[in-house]
C-alpha cells in the first residue's frame, strides 16, 4: 500500500465566507490494489466539550487532554469524507453536512473543485450512519439529490431507525433536530436508497461491518484487495485521544454509550491485531492511519 498526504489551501474557495477563519485542510491518499482512496475535507465541527467529554472521569481525562494539548471546553473535530475509485466505481462514504448544520462544515464541494471532481462522477454514496455531518449533504439547495447518478446505500437497521416516527420523541431533546433532519432527507431519497446488513459485500471489495452504538445501526466498511485491507470507521472511533486511550469510557457523542464503548474495545482489538489501516471521519491529518497498542491501551498513528 502507498500512502500520500497533501495539504490543500482553500483560501480562494473560502473568500466568499469572510467570517470564517482561513485554514489548511488536510487530505490523505492511499492505494489498495486497484483502489485509490482519498479523504476530502468537509470542514470541521465546533462542539462544546461536554458533548463528548461530559461524564468521563475528569482527573484522568485532564491528563489525556494535556498529553494531546487539547482544551476541555471545546472540541473541533475535522470531517473527512472518504472517496474510493477503482476504475469502475467512484464511491463516497458519507456525504458531509451540507449547508444547514454549522458554518464550519459543509465544504465538500470546495474539495471537489480542488480535485476537478464533479457530482455527476459519483456512482455510489454509502452512509456509515445518519448524523447530520454524514447525511445532510446528500441534498442540494433545492432539496434534490446532490449526486444525480449515484446509487445510495445505508444499513437496514440505521435506515429503519431514522425513518421510524417514534425516533424524534425517543432520541432526546439534544438530538431532536438530528432526527427531524435525517427523516426529511431520507424521505427525499427513499426511492433511490438501497439497504444492506452486516457482512454483506455491498460492492466488489467493500464489505459492511456492524459497529453499533454510536447510532443504532452504525456501519464501518472494510475495503480489501488480496491480503491487504483498509477499514473506513465512520464514527466508531470518533476522536484520536480518549477513544483510543480509554475506549471503554462512555462518550456523550454516542447514542448508546455502553454499546458504543463495547464496540470500540472489540474494534480496536481487531484492527490492531490485524495491523489494519483505518480511515476515520473525525481523525486528524486527513484521517488515514492505524491503531497501535500502547501502555495497555491504543494510540492513533497518522500515516506519513
Amino acid at each position: 500500500m502507498i500512502i500520500r498526504r497533501r495539504f490543500l489551501s482553500l483560501a480562494a474557495a473560502t473568500a466568499a465566507l469572510p467570517l470564517l477563519p482561513q485554514r489548511l485542510w488536510a487530505g490523505s491518499s492511499a492505494t489498495l490494489g486497484m483502489m485509490r482512496i482519498d479523504t476530502l475535507s468537509d470542514g470541521h465541527l465546533v462542539l462544546p466539550g461536554d458533548f463528548i467529554l461530559g461524564g468521563m472521569p475528569q482527573d484522568e481525562l485532564a491528563a489525556i487532554l494535556a498529553r494531546h494539548d487539547l482544551p476541555r471546553d471545546r472540541v473541533e473535530p475535522p470531517c473527512n469524507v472518504t472517496l474510493m475509485r477503482d476504475g469502475a466505481n467512484t464511491v463516497l462514504f458519507d456525504a458531509g453536512a451540507g449547508p444547514d448544520f454549522m458554518p464550519t462544515a459543509g465544504k465538500l464541494m470546495e474539495a471537489f473543485d480542488l480535485l476537478g471532481l464533479a457530482t455527476d462522477d459519483i456512482t455510489h454514496v454509502v452512509f456509515t450512519h445518519g448524523h447530520p455531518d454524514h447525511l445532510w449533504g446528500i441534498l442540494d439547495e433545492f432539496d434534490e439529490p446532490l449526486f444525480p447518478n449515484a446509487t445510495l446505500m445505508m444499513g437496514q437497521a440505521e435506515f429503519d431507525y431514522w425513518m421510524d416516527p417514534g425516533t424524534v420523541t425517543s432520541i432526546g431533546e439534544a438530538r431532536t433536530t438530528f432526527a427531524v433532519g435525517a427523516k426529511r432527507r431520507l424521505e427525499a431519497i427513499a426511492e433511490l436508497i438501497g439497504t444492506f446488513s452486516d457482512g454483506v459485500e455491498i460492492l466488489p471489495g467493500v464489505a459492511a461491518r456492524a459497529t453499533f452504538g454510536h447510532t443504532p445501526g452504525h456501519m464501518a466498511f472494510e475495503l480489501r484487495s488480496g491480503s491487504e485491507s483498509v477499514m473506513v470507521v465512520g464514527d466508531a472511533l470518533n476522536n484520536h485521544h480518549v477513544a483510543f486511550e480509554r475506549p471503554d469510557w462512555a462518550s456523550g457523542a454516542d447514542q448508546d454509550p455502553p454499546a458504543a464503548a463495547a464496540t470500540r474495545v472489540a474494534f480496536l482489538d481487531q484492527i490492531a491485531a490485524a495491523q489494519m489501516r483505518i480511515v476515520g471521519f473525525h481523525l486528524p491529518g486527513g484521517g488515514i492511519g492505524r491503531a497501535e497498542r500502547a501502555d495497555g491501551a491504543y494510540r492513533f498513528v497518522e500515516d506519513a
